[in-house]
């Protein structure tokens, strides 16, 4: 009775949106078994689909079509009439091709009038006619105008989307959904798979994009008129779907998506992991184009199914059709559709003109009618000038962000200035979140997503509790540990932000607390100040470049299983006052002034203590100052307030700090200078994965006592914690000269994708490699009293190396982690563990 239900609401959706609907398969008549990657299309809409790896196809339209034509190399072109324009359970029979095969020869083809014959096996790279095509292509590579002119200007015109997908009957009567039950009039069915979905999310936005490329490259993108759906935070949420998609040049032979790269249709190497037919010609907008065919020759690697349209003027790509296969190794992600549209206006230039994209996303699993979220990004670019040029500052000025966030427009305005209109249902998404906005039950699923999220409960619009994910804790010092912590929150973009912290360790018996204040006093160049204190018990070895913040706290201080005693803990009393300001986007100067007193957080088990003047002392205070400058290029950020949320990039991080040691200032016991500096970044490596490179170092230039030196961070958790080497222990390698390299790199299941039995668990394969070098001064040497005997890797290279074994789960959630580390020398040292075995949660696509 359900299966019933279901099929007559699916129905009643496609009658009322839709002329024609057509899902089924495609099969060999013979063995009945699927025929993947076959081409359906309706000739008189000049409409096509690609069938997927099991045969399955959905094609749909909104104008009427009687005729459905299906293909494949090999077989007998199949028609059929279309007595049914709403069909999802549709079959298209392919009979073998018996014909002469023919061979053609791409030196010989006149490609004007190119034309494939079916044919039974593949052919051979230089016989077939796309590659005649595509080596055209490959010649006459064809470059964005705008980047070729000294100046440019043109509008854009963004539309993000998220919608509830795969939406049934059943899942209407959920109790959850009583007194919303509105929101399902809005139903509708997906052009490019067929299924039902719910819209829950809609942002509108207009651009007016202007740039030079000469004498300098440099860009404005000034936010013209933004419309969006009624979220209360609906800015992270336009920036959370936005940061899901990456900016594509079709002619890169690697395609970005999620920080994945994906083997372009087009590529240059393309033939070694696509099989190409070339269908046909036919006219696109006026342009006359080879439609060419093309499908992964393999399972599972970062490919795509879909058309390419080549003008055969000037062999520039017009569209182009791209989506991924189910055998994609992608978490959360069942599909990835894009279809993109150029311009070309001669031989050697392309403007992009339209590029729309869809991702198929999922939460537990990826069964085709499991629930999930679709992800859809629209863009138009339109107007085009290349007369009109600025003030060389104009490109430069920086733009409040406050506008570039929000700049709301009538009804009348977004009417008169879409270039496309929007949809019966995107219409009504903003009228439907509203009436949403007032249903108190749904506020109450919004607020426990956002809880779930940020780990903070929010108090009346304006106390958010937590972080609620650091609550608990242990080390053997405290044993197990509270906390409880608390903030000011109005808006997600509050200009000034007061937070703190309480926690109690039971077996010290000890409370430890900690609060700050900050305040921006400009939004556009963030020029902010701030104060704060705490007293809390902290590893000071776990990290060489130590963080800005009065709240963070590193893993070693509270980590719950251990290899060893974490018995080298400290007690910090640590009051900072700070001043920053960003003169230019993602590059900020910070004025730091420190004052500290540092205690072992167990005597009996911990010293600290140094000479100074012919004395032994047991506690350190130290007064400093420290400029830094950190470059963030590329770096995107969600919100312009004091506390922001970045968006994932491949934007590198560089930081050069100069700490000085006030000797005298409020008791402070050492003068010293101290240089520092940071440099990490993920890089993606072609079809081969991601790496996360990171280096560090540093030179303290006079004698000082353990708790201002330099430790090689140590990892004595059985956690994974990148930065850290797991296989030393904390203070084994003392420096105050050091430069350390953590490399690591995922390789995405380039290997494991390979072995017939290992593919299916899709798990993927890391390797990694870490170093440190460094020194420590005979006068740092002279002075040191503590319970830490001095020993710096000086010798040589210290090194570790291993292999992981990650993506390991079920469904889509696998965030598991697991490395093999080897520990590379000094080997001979007591008591040092030469192999671990260290687990982590990484959740990556």
């Amino acid at each position: 009775m359900k299966s019933y239900i279901s099929a007559l609401f699916f129905t009643l959706c496609a009658i009322i949106n839709a002329q024609v609907k057509i899902q089924g398969k495609v099969i060999d008549s013979e063995t009945l078994k699927p025929i993947p990657y076959a081409d359906v299309r309706l000739p008189e809409l000049k409409i096509s689909a690609t069938s997927n790896s099991d045969g399955t196809f959905y094609i749909e339209s909104s104008q009427s079509s009687t005729q459905l034509v299906v293909s494949k190399s090999g077989y007998e072109i199949a028609n059929f009439v279309l007595e049914n324009k709403i069909d999802f359970n549709f079959t298209a029979q392919l009979f073998l091709d018996n014909g002469n095969d023919n061979s053609i020869d791409d030196e010989t083809v006149d490609l004007k009038t190119a034309v494939v014959q079916g044919k039974k096996k593949r052919l051979k790279k230089k016989e077939n006619p796309a590659y005649a095509i595509l080596r055209e292509v490959w010649k006459h590579k064809k470059k964005n105008g705008v980047k070729l002119t000294s100046n440019y200007q043109y509008d854009e015109y963004e539309k993000l989307q998220f919608d509830i997908s795969n939406i049934d009957s059943t899942f209407m009567k959920k109790k959850i959904f009583r007194g919303m039950e509105f929101v399902f009039e809005k139903v509708d069915t997906s052009s490019i798979n067929g299924k039902t979905f719910l819209p829950a999310f809609l942002n509108e936005s207009i651009y007016k994009v202007s740039g030079i490329n000469k004498p300098s490259t440099k860009e404005r993108r000034e936010l013209v008129a933004n419309k969006t759906s009624g979220f209360e935070r609906n800015e992270i949420v336009a920036s959370v779907v936005k940061n899901l998609f990456r900016d594509v040049d079709i002619y890169d032979n690697r395609v970005n998506i999620l920080d994945i790269k994906f083997v372009s249709p087009i590529a240059t190497d393309g033939f070694a992991v696509y099989d190409y037919e070339l269908k046909d010609t036919i006219d696109v907008e006026g342009v006359e184009v080879y439609r060419i065919k093309y499908y992964p020759r393999r399972e599972g690697e970062l490919t795509f199914k879909g058309e390419l349209f080549i003008a055969k003027d000037n062999y520039a790509v017009k569209e182009v059709v791209m989506e991924t296969t189910k055998e994609m190794n992608v978490n959360f992600v069942r599909n990835i559709f894009m279809h993109l549209e150029y311009d070309i206006p001669n031989d050697t230039i392309f403007y992009p003109k339209k590029e729309y994209a869809m991702l198929d996303m999922t939460i537990l699993s990826k069964k085709e009618d499991g629930k999930g979220i679709f992800a859809h990004k629209t863009v138009n670019y339109y107007n085009y000038d290349f007369e009109t040029k600025h003030p060389e500052k104009y490109y430069y000025e920086r733009l409040d962000p406050a506008n570039s966030a929000l700049n709301e427009k009538s009804d009348e305005f977004w009417t008169e200035n879409r270039p496309e209109a929007l949809t019966k249902n995107q219409e009504g998404i903003y009228e439907t979140l509203e009436q949403l906005n007032k249903v108190p039950k749904f506020n109450n699923i919004i607020k426990g997503i956002e809880i779930f999220g940020s780990g903070y409960y929010n108090v009346g619009n304006a106390i958010d509790i937590g972080n609620l994910y650091s609550s608990f804790g242990y080390n053997q010092i405290e044993g197990v540990r509270l906390r409880a912590g608390a903030r000011t929150y109005f808006s997600q973009n509050d200009m000034w932000r007061l937070q703190g912290f309480l926690a109690y360790g039971f077996r010290d018996d000890k409370f430890k607390y900690g609060a700050d204040f900050r305040y921006m006093f400009n939004k556009i160049n963030r020029f902010q100040v701030g104060v704060g204190t705490k007293r809390d018990v902290e590893q000071l070895a776990a990290t060489l470049t130590s963080s800005d913040g009065i709240m963070t706290r590193s893993f070693a201080s509270s980590s719950i299983i251990n290899q060893g005693n974490n018995t080298f803990l400290s007690n910090n009393n640590l009051t900072n006052v700070y001043t920053s300001i960003e003169p230019w986007k993602n590059l900020m100067f910070r004025l730091d002034g420190n004052y500290q007193l540092i205690k072992p957080a167990d005597a009996q088990h911990f010293s600290i203590a140094y000479e100074k003047d012919g004395q032994i002392r047991e506690s350190l205070t130290n007064s400093s100052v420290s400029v830094s400058v950190i470059a963030r290029p590329g770096a995107k950020f969600s919100q312009y307030g004091v506390d922001r949320i970045e968006m994932t990039t491949l934007a590198p991080t560089l930081m050069l700090r100069y700490t000085k040691g006030l000797k005298g200032v409020i008791n402070s016991d050492f003068e010293y200078d101290k240089l520092q500096f940071l440099y990490t970044q993920p890089i993606l490596v072609g079809s081969f994965g991601r790496s996360l490179m990171t280096v560090e170092a540093g030179k303290t230039f006079q004698g000082v006592p353990l708790s201002l030196m330099s430790a090689i961070p140590g990892n004595e958790s059985y956690g994974q914690v990148y930065g850290t080497f797991s296989q030393l222990d904390y203070y084994e390698f003392v420096t105050d000269e050091y430069v350390t390299m953590n490399w690591e790199h995922h390789f995405n299941g380039w290997i494991f994708n390979k072995i017939p039995l290992i593919k299916k668990l899709k798990l993927r394969e890391v390797g990694f490699l870490r170093a440190a070098y460094g020194d420590i001064s005979d006068k740092s040497k002279a002075i040191n009293r503590s319970t830490i005997e001095y020993f710096a890797p000086n010798q040589q290279i210290y090194y570790e190396y291993g292999f992981g074994i990650e993506n390991i789960g079920f469904g889509n959630i696998r965030p598991i982690r697991i490395d093999f580390n080897w520990r590379g020398n000094y080997n001979y040292l007591p008591d040092v563990r030469k192999f671990g075995v260290t687990i982590g949660l990484d959740w990556n696509f």
